[in-house]
């Protein structure tokens, strides 16, 4: 194989709430960090050992619209996309790196709000109102693709 592959697929959930940042031109960026665990148990000890690990995640335009609109801390996402290394001169005059995956897609997975109302004690209106918001989204995440979809330049 001759060419090379740069595909990150994650599925996690988000540390914190979405941050955007709107551009000259209409352009925007948001930013959040998406922890992913993996735990298993010491063969030594019995013991079931957590690991956490952190990424940076950055989505771009239309896409990070619909995040900041619809996800907040704690919510599971599955996302895919590439990494891409970045450094910059902090303010102590210290050359800085990140690694950050670009996101190409992706998908919201269960919500906070959703997890509340699904415990509240009335489970059919809830399930009504998770039915509307999330034919909201999926309204919003349509218009997302198909925006996507008309940007693209490929002759086929």
């Amino acid at each position: 194989m001759s060419g090379t592959l740069n595909k990150v697929m994650l599925i996690g959930h988000l540390g914190d709430e979405v941050k955007i940042h709107y551009f000259d031109g209409g352009n925007c960026i948001a930013r959040f960090p998406l922890a992913t665990n993996e735990t298993y148990t010491n063969r030594q000890t019995g013991e079931k050992v957590s690991n956490t690990d952190w990424h940076n995640i950055v989505i771009r335009n239309k896409a990070a619209e619909v995040c900041e609109k619809y996800l907040s801390k704690g919510d599971k996402i599955y996302v895919e996309g590439r990494l891409k290394n970045r450094q910059w001169q902090g303010e102590d005059g210290q050359t800085r790196y990140t690694t950050e995956v670009h996101v190409q897609d992706f998908t919201f997975l269960t919500t906070k709000k959703e997890s509340v109302s699904n415990a509240q004690n009335n489970p059919a209106n809830s399930n009504a109102q998770n039915s509307n918001s999330a034919t909201t989204a999926a309204n919003d995440l349509a218009s997302y693709n198909n925006d996507a979809e008309q940007d693209d330049d490929l002759p086929f």
